[in-house]
């Protein structure tokens, strides 16, 4: 297995503060890897780790750094050959559901170019927001994916998005109008991606993929059944480069 690969075990809160508090946190974890060096499990790991390009971004037949690269070029980037990092959720006994995953790009130099954020939503739709952010990993960009029934696409989000080290924390924060509806976390400690550290992630949360849904859709109903209004999904435009 390849040894710079890594896991985060993880906990991740969501704050939605208006038009009425809910607040809930569960358990997870991630995945930390090179685009260009995925992990090479044994047979008996395959079904709780799978990596697929036709997961994310770009062409389901091309490869992680390919659509990576033809999609920043389609926004005036170039990595040329520099490392890609990826966080993401692997597959596991085939279900996987990725509401962020996050791509870091570097220049052949070693230092950090721009950050790719790819969204999913629960409708099967995706969306990547390209990211330069500063020393610390934070950047703004403006709202453009339907994410949550009960949230429009209108405001700004201030995201942080530090490359993990021995520890992961990422932060996205829903501005509107000076007012913060909706904040996101997640953080992890690091551990090298062994048979062993494997096993009790997948222990620890089996089935992560179906489970982050079942959440999802449970603190849906709990909302909805407060009366909060269902706000109508607008049509998705498609993006260069992204399938």
């Amino acid at each position: 297995m390849s040894t710079s690969a890594a896991i985060y075990r993880t906990s991740i809160a969501h704050v939605r503060t208006s038009p009425l508090r809910n607040a809930f946190t569960y358990r997870s974890y991630s995945w930390f890897v090179d685009v260009d060096h995925l992990p090479q499990l044994p047979a008996f790991l395959r079904p709780l780790a799978g990596f697929r390009v036709s997961d994310h971004l770009g062409d389901p037949q091309g490869s992680f750094r390919g659509n990576v690269e033809t999609f920043l070029r389609a926004r005036g980037f170039d990595v040329d050959g520099g490392r890609i990092t990826m966080l993401t959720s692997a597959r596991v006994l085939g279900h996987v559901f990725n509401p962020l995953t996050l791509f870091w790009c570097h220049r052949p130099g070693g230092e950090l170019q721009c950050v790719i954020a790819e969204v999913h939503n629960t409708y099967g739709e995706r969306h990547c927001y390209v990211l330069e952010t500063d020393e610390r990993g934070r950047a703004s960009v403006p709202k453009e994916f339907y994410v949550s029934p009960f949230n429009d696409v209108s405001g700004q989000y201030r995201m942080k998005l530090p490359e993990p080290t021995d520890r992961l924390a990422v932060a996205i924060v829903l501005e509107r109008e000076g007012q913060k509806p909706f904040v996101a976390t997640m953080d992890g400690s690091r551990s090298p991606a062994t048979t062993t550290n494997v096993l009790r992630a997948a222990a620890a949360v089996p089935l992560a993929p179906l489970r982050a849904v079942v959440q999802i859709h449970w603190q849906g109903i709990r909302l909805w059944a407060r009366r909060l209004p269902i706000i109508k999904r607008p049509h998705h435009p498609s993006q260069e480069a992204v399938q």
